[in-house]
């Protein structure tokens, strides 16, 4: 495998990253609001705390990538 190859898909994932979130406004300032929520004062955000809320982002993205490639 090509290292230059590796770069290119990564570089191509990363400038479609600002309209996949565009599509997923919503679930991902849910997240942004559950992770700030729990993480008030000097807590630390701890595993799974918010995890319907980044699920439900990750499966966002996933389906705006889908999407996106047809």
């Amino acid at each position: 495998m090509s290292g230059s190859s590796v770069w290119s898909r990564s570089r191509e994932k990363m400038r479609l990253f600002p309209e996949l979130f565009a599509q997923c406004a919503d679930e991902a300032a849910l997240y942004g609001k559950c992770v700030a929520a729990t993480t008030t004062g000097r807590q630390e955000l701890k595993k799974d705390l918010c995890a319907k809320e980044f699920e439900a982002l990750k499966v966002c993205f996933t389906n705006a990538a889908k999407k996106r490639a047809k």
